[in-house]
C-alpha cells in the first residue's frame, strides 16, 4: 500500500508542478493577480505534503537529492509568492522564470 500512495504523491507532484508552470499566462493580466496567489498558494500545499511523503518513504539514498530539490523549490515559490503579493510585473516575472526551471527539474525527476 506504501508503494501505491508513494506513486500517488509523486503523480499530484507532477500535475502541481504542470499547473504551476501554467500561471505564467496569468501574469499579463492584472485581473488576475488574486487567482494566481490562491493558485500558487493552493498547489505549493499539496506539493508540500506530497513531497514530505514521497521524502519519508523514499530510500536512504534519494532521500538527501529530493530533499533538496524540494528545499530548493519552495524557496523559489515562496520568493515567486512575494513578488505576486506586491504585483509587480517584472518582479514577478523574474521570480517565476527561477521557479520555472525548478519546476520542470521536478517534471523530470518524478516517475
Amino acid at each position: 500500500m506504501v508503494d501505491v500512495e508513494s506513486k500517488g504523491s509523486a503523480c499530484r507532484i507532477k500535475k502541481c508542478a504542470f499547473d504551476l508552470l501554467s500561471i505564467g499566462e496569468l501574469m499579463d493580466d492584472e485581473d488576475s493577480w488574486d487567482l494566481m496567489a490562491r493558485d500558487l498558494r493552493l498547489r505549493s500545499t499539496f506539493l508540500y505534503c506530497d513531497f514530505n511523503h514521497v521524502i519519508s518513504t523514499a530510500p536512504d539514498d534519494q532521500k538527501k537529492p529530493l530533499t533538496d530539490l524540494a528545499n530548493r523549490l519552495f524557496h523559489y515559490i515562496e520568493q515567486l509568492d512575494r513578488a505576486v503579493k506586491i504585483r509587480s510585473i517584472s518582479l514577478t516575472q523574474d521570480r517565476y522564470s527561477d521557479t520555472a526551471l525548478v519546476l520542470q527539474e521536478v517534471i523530470l525527476l518524478m516517475p
